[in-house]
């Protein structure tokens, strides 16, 4: 699994297998949820194989904000970073193989990588990306109209599309499950 990421990480081999030997590795069937909302965030997980997907309950409704796919971290960043409860839920929509770190740890890596600019901006940028995906997909809740946030989702995740049960794409997208029907039922009639 980190073999891919060894080559962005200027490191020597026994700085490399301390840091890889803080990761634990777990498979867990779909539907796992690997944090509950209210709970604190104690992990940092990183997708080998299968989609994740971050929500929260908004009065006995399920409201997704993000999916995750191979090669992703994830974690209750705010919950993880101050140690306060989570807003969200992480759950597994596939059977999935992460791994995990402690917060502890990671704290470790990231104390010892400060002095390196490279490793400490390429983790910041993972952390960033991630602010910077769900930023736009709020922004496109205020400016776009169901049927172009759909579109947009076809266009720019089509991963998503493939992997992730309709009823998940329509709360990731505001609407009801009916609603998206209608949608795919429309633009393939234009087409």
């Amino acid at each position: 699994m980190f073999e891919q990421f060894k080559d962005k990480f200027p490191l020597d081999n026994n700085t490399w297998d301390t840091y890889v030997s803080y990761f634990k590795r777990l498979e867990v069937p779909a539907r796992t949820v690997l944090l509950n909302e209210g709970e604190t965030s104690k992990k940092l997980f990183i997708i080998e194989k299968g989609c994740i997907r971050v929500w929260f309950n908004n009065n006995g409704k399920d409201i997704t904000t993000q999916f995750f796919f191979e090669n992703n971290m994830v974690a209750s960043i705010e919950s993880f970073r101050k140690s306060t409860p989570s807003q969200v839920t992480i759950e597994t929509i596939e059977p999935c193989v992460v791994w995990w770190i402690f917060k502890k740890d990671l704290d470790s890596i990231l104390e010892a990588i400060k002095s390196t600019p490279r490793l400490r901006d390429l983790f910041i940028n993972g952390i960033f990306e991630r602010t910077f995906e769900y930023m736009k997909h709020f922004i496109s809740f205020i400016k776009d109209t169901p049927q172009q946030r759909y579109l947009n989702l076809i266009k720019e995740k089509p991963q998503i599309i493939l992997r992730v049960p309709q009823h998940y794409i329509a709360s990731y997208l505001g609407v009801t499950t009916v609603h998206l029907s209608r949608l795919k039922s429309k633009l393939a009639k234009e087409k």
